[in-house]
């Protein structure tokens, strides 16, 4: 047996049920540098938290939440308080359980002074792998020097409408691109010993709402779900051993995700073989019974929790404490499901080393180094795409350019939710949340290009005033808050605006989102919308720019795409820039100027009309109507992107068009830069079933590369694809491969297809077991 579990079992075997149940909670404190706290109060509850560490702490605990990442303090003295609770736990309870501390880490630790590298929806837009991984690993390192064992990322919820808040926090429309960022991102973090534990999110189809609305029900069934929404969870599972997984707080058919056994055990732990944590989102348990009222009181949705497969309560102990004791106590759930809950935790928490080196090393941790910055600029760089260009990007460092709008000189404008910046803004504490390295966009073109004659118009604002702290989970949100400001509609600051582009050769124009949580900016959780009009009075500002004649460049900087109005057609240029974190302002002026060509391709499709969401690439055939809706579309479709240079695509060859159902296809093509300029090209392959059992999308991307090449220079980019990357789920606990004719393509988006060849599957239809292979092996050459 393993020790670890053996360990677990013997320390088991000794637990009451108090003790039992501290290990399937948390506890949300502010933590001083000797050891004191207080309880986080939470807004729902409406109940004064009890800051007695015997109450609290006395039978144990299982988790400390967000210890670094709830206030702006100094992260070593935060560790300092860390090991002070943990000398507690060890030397003042019965059993001397240490907890495990968790974070944010989506872009980044939570945590004042971390590097903050560019949002899910940049990572994306990259289509670089191997960057995720790197990004991925610093992250990790960083979380490892702080002590922390479990970061609540990678978000792996498939985007399928703009107007949802969280869109930002996905890595695009695509499963497949999702569930190969992800997959990286999730190797990177928990490196060889799975540590930090990586947690998957938001398990399932959580980005499909009614309407783009936070937390709203699902519609889909349960073969979209699984074929959709499920596969890059799946692809991770199988190939990243994640250490947990995050259930959503929806509800889909009527059987919300947090208590739903089908989904929790059935398939994420029996069918998907899934070893690692099943950890609640912030408060979903007790929203059983709040919110989807299938729990007549806390007990029954505690029962119903633990029943589905859920081991631990975050972030505190509203529902599982008192909850499961009077579930046992009522016969609503039988200990043992309890016991194999607390077995997982104690034997994670002995596989991590925690009772052995259960203390911070104070004088180890280590943020933001200059290496991790310059890392932070590149992934920015990579993600940058450019969506329109009439000749004026680069910009001549002779010409006078005015650099106008919200965004431009903003400190938070480059910022995910998700981030210190935003997510740690207004909270008690010594430390700046804007990363010392960072540079707005106006900061950096002037230090780019120093000498040139640059000015400045803030042109208009998001938000007339600061929202103060913020709010930054669910616990602390008024269902209708009227005292939330909603967002500027002053014009007057357009004519300086306009008067400073009259002034000058060319306009660059920064534009987009402020990101902010429950309505406190204009995109990232609980922030959704109706429209995707530019927020506040920005088109106004834009139109009144291009109205001078003068060269507009539109830089985008935004958590989703945006219907720009005249600015589609009359722009210059559009570079869409994403939220791209500390080294946003670098990457942004450098590509600006030349220094780099834009290479990323978008995530997901500018749609033409938010009247036509929900709009994506990979839909069915029927989904546009009949006759096609006119708005039914995208401007730009997903994965385009221009560059400063050109590449043509040379000799592609298909090994063979027949292929058996247990087999793969072999494809290559050369990739030449035809241009005067280094640059990245990313090479997309598209795969189309003409016929299957069940009605499938138009196309689906299986494979990419992206390359970077010198001028004149060449590549060949071989790919290696399994007929099991063509399969599909059939119901919920069949996965096969069909026999038939499927189309592969090679193309620069999914809407520019260049080459492409039928290729037919031969054999009988193939029932995949949970060793399937779910990915396109590539592979660069130069030549």
């Amino acid at each position: 047996m393993n020790s670890d579990r053996q360990r677990a079992l013997d320390l088991l075997r000794d637990m009451t049920l108090d003790e039992k149940i501290a290990q399937l909670v948390a506890a949300w404190l502010i933590i001083s540098d000797d050891g004191s706290f207080a309880v986080k109060e939470i807004v729902f509850t409406n109940k004064k938290p009890v800051h007695d560490r015997e109450v609290v702490l006395g039978y144990g605990i299982g988790q400390l939440t967000r210890p670094f990442g709830t206030r702006s303090q100094n992260p070593r003295s935060v560790a300092k308080g860390v090991n002070e609770i943990q000398r507690y736990l060890i030397g003042r309870t019965r059993l001397g359980i240490p907890a495990m501390l968790h974070e944010e880490c989506l872009t980044g630790a939570m945590v004042p002074g971390a590097t903050v590298f560019p949002s899910s929806l940049n990572a994306g837009a990259t289509w670089d792998t191997s960057l995720m991984h790197k990004v991925a690993a610093v992250i990790g390192d960083e979380m490892r020097s702080l002590g922390v064992h479990q970061g609540l990322a990678p978000v792996l919820d498939v985007a399928r409408d703009a107007r949802w808040g969280r869109l930002e926090e996905t890595y695009g429309e695509d499963p497949y691109l999702a569930g190969s960022m992800g997959l990286s991102y999730v190797l990177g973090l928990q490196g060889p010993q799975r540590m930090p534990l990586a947690t998957l999110k938001h398990f399932i189809g959580h980005s499909f709402s009614e309407g783009g609305r936070n937390h709203a029900p699902v519609h889909v069934g349960m073969r979209e779900l699984l074929n959709v929404f499920g596969l890059p969870f799946e692809m991770v599972i199988r190939g990243g051993s994640p250490g947990a997984v995050m259930p959503a707080y929806h509800d889909i058919d009527g059987d919300p995700c947090s208590g739903s056994r089908q989904l929790l055990y059935d398939l994420l732990k029996k069918q998907w073989g899934f070893d690692g944590l099943v950890v609640a989102d912030y408060e979903a348990p007790i929203q059983l019974f709040k919110d989807h009222h299938i729990a007549s009181d806390p007990a029954e949705a505690a029962a119903m929790a633990v029943h589905a497969g859920m081991d631990l309560e975050l972030p505190s102990s509203s529902c599982f404490k008192d909850g499961l004791h009077e579930a046992v106590d009522r016969g609503l759930i039988d200990i043992a499901e309890i016991d194999n809950a607390v077995l997982r935790m104690l034997q994670e928490k002995f596989r991590q080393g925690i009772f052995d080196h259960p203390f911070i090393e104070v004088d180890a941790i280590e943020l933001n180094s200059h290496a991790h910055h310059e890392l932070a600029v590149e992934a920015a760089q990579k993600s940058l795409v450019l969506l329109k260009n009439d000749g004026t990007l680069p910009l001549d460092r002779s010409k006078r350019i005015a650099v106008v709008g919200p965004l431009a000189s903003h400190p938070n404008a480059m910022y995910n939710g998700y981030s210190p910046p935003i997510h740690l803004r207004g909270t008690e504490g010594d430390m700046d949340i804007v990363p010392k390295l960072s540079l707005t966009i106006e900061q950096a073109m002037r230090q780019f290009a120093k000498g040139s004659s640059i000015t400045y118009s803030e042109g208009c604002v998001l938000f007339e005033e600061s929202f103060g702290q913020a709010i930054f989970f669910p616990g602390d949100v008024k269902e209708q808050d009227e005292n939330l400001q909603g967002v500027s509609m002053d014009t007057d600051r357009i004519g300086a605006a306009v008067k400073a582009a009259n002034k000058a050769d060319a306009v660059v124009a920064v534009v987009g989102d402020m990101a902010g949580l429950f309505q406190q900016g204009t995109v990232g959780e609980g922030s959704d919308t109706t429209t995707l009009q530019l927020p506040g009075v920005q088109q106004q500002m834009l139109d009144a720019l291009l109205d001078t004649g003068k060269p507009v460049v539109v830089v985008l900087v935004s958590g989703r795409p945006y219907v720009l109005g005249r600015a589609d057609e009359e722009a210059a240029a559009i570079l869409a820039a994403w939220l791209p974190g500390e080294g946003g302002g670098e990457a942004i002026a450098g590509t600006l100027y030349g220094k780099y060509a834009p290479g990323g391709r978008t995530p997901v499709s500018f749609p033409l009309s938010a009247g036509a969401m929900p709009y994506f690439y990979n839909h069915v055939k029927k989904a546009s109507g009949l006759p096609r809706q006119r708005e039914f579309g995208a401007r730009y479709p997903f994965g385009f992107g221009l560059s400063y240079t050109q590449f043509s695509y040379h000799d592609i060859t298909l090994e063979s068009d027949s292929i058996p159902s247990n087999g793969e296809m072999n494809l290559s093509v050369t990739v030449k830069n035809t241009g005067s300029m280094a640059g990245d090209d990313v090479v997309q392959l598209y795969i189309r079933d003409h016929c299957a059992s069940i009605v499938r999308p138009i196309l689906e991307l299986k494979g990419f590369a992206r390359v970077s090449l010198e001028p004149k220079k060449r590549a060949r980019i071989h790919f290696t694809i399994p007929v099991d990357v063509c399969s599909f789920v059939l119901d919920m606990n069949t996965r096969v491969v069909e026999p038939g004719t499927f189309s592969l393509s090679i193309g620069r988006s999914s809407e520019d297809l260049i080459w492409t060849q039928e290729v037919v599957v031969t054999g009988n239809t193939r029932v995949l077991d949970g060793a399937w292979k779910t990915q396109t092996v590539t592979s660069i050459e130069p030549i």
